[in-house]
């Protein structure tokens, strides 16, 4: 378990806070004491915050900061796996996942990913339209968000471009769809989702990253509807239910093919008592084999 409290790859404060808080809902316990998983907790990498970092680029504000904190959590990333493990990162903002991504193909090689999230993601410096890097780090991990994102010792690109599926999307930008008609990605969104429901989304997700070296499962936690996840910094209404979200989860079990997780974008200062991070436990669990009976 790899805490990540970062805040500067989005606008709104409090998400550097979402390590700490999905820690207070006893994500640990919950682990050890109803699926006896042996959990090993890294801390957090160290993370800058907004009022001692620089700006610079507003086409990828604060971009050379995230990236060196990606780098610590690569390495712990690459840690995990020499030894067996499963790493699992909480986020913080979504560009944390650069980190993890770049990690499993320092380890293994170029992999796939599925991303849940209403977004996309896809964004680079030259589409973004607010030069947050938290809406570019998929991009960034197929190696198209420029040499901004080079970085010495990094295995670029660290998915490979016919292996990313995408769920629960119902918020694109025009340059996001302009990439999508470019790579060979999966994308299933909410409407799609209502037609032929999550099981089928997912299932077809997975088999579509699925493939050598590794599959990472991203969960944006803004996946979820505001009203089960109101703690988060981008809710966009329509999302997943609360059982839509768990039956997800619980595929991905099913499926024994994600060898790395994160989740990301619990805001407790937008939250109601701490209950997005509890979803975010709850959500994990499922992911790692929790069930009913």
């Amino acid at each position: 378990m790899i805490g990540a409290p970062l805040d500067l790859g989005q606008g709104r404060r409090g998400v550097d806070m979402g390590p700490s808080a999905i820690r207070y809902a006893e994500l640990e316990q919950h682990l050890i004491e109803k699926l006896g998983i042996k959990v090993e907790d890294a801390g957090n990498v160290h993370a800058p915050i907004p009022e001692s970092a620089v700006v610079g680029d507003d086409r990828a504000r604060f971009l050379p900061q995230i990236l060196e904190l990606c780098d610590r959590v690569a390495k712990l990333v690459v840690d995990a796996r020499r030894v067996g493990a499963t790493p699992l990162v909480l986020g913080g903002d979504h560009s944390i996942a650069l980190g993890t991504l770049v990690g499993m193909a320092n380890a293994h090689g170029p992999g796939g990913v599925v991303w849940i999230d209403a977004h996309g993601d896809l964004n680079t410096p030259e589409s973004s339209p607010s030069g947050n890097v938290h809406g570019m780090v998929l991009a960034a991990a197929l190696g198209l968000g420029g040499p901004e994102f080079a970085r010495e010792g990094w295995t670029l690109p660290a998915v490979e471009a016919g292996r990313i599926s995408l769920v629960g999307v119902r918020s694109l930008d025009a340059g996001e769809r302009e990439l999508l008609d470019r790579i060979d990605a999966r994308v299933f969104t909410m409407s799609e989702i209502d037609r032929v429901g999550i099981e089928s989304c997912m299932r077809e997700a997975l088999a579509h990253a699925s493939g050598p070296n590794f599959v990472h499962v991203s969960l944006d936690m803004d996946v979820v509807d505001p009203e089960y996840a109101p703690g988060v910094g981008t809710p966009v209404r329509g999302g997943l239910s609360y059982r839509e979200a768990h039956l997800a989860m619980e595929i991905v079990a099913e499926s024994g093919l994600a060898d790395s997780l994160d989740v990301v974008e619990v805001n407790p200062v937008l939250d109601r008592e701490n209950a997005t991070a509890k979803l975010a436990v709850e959500l994990v669990a499922s992911a790692l084999g929790a069930r009913i009976l």
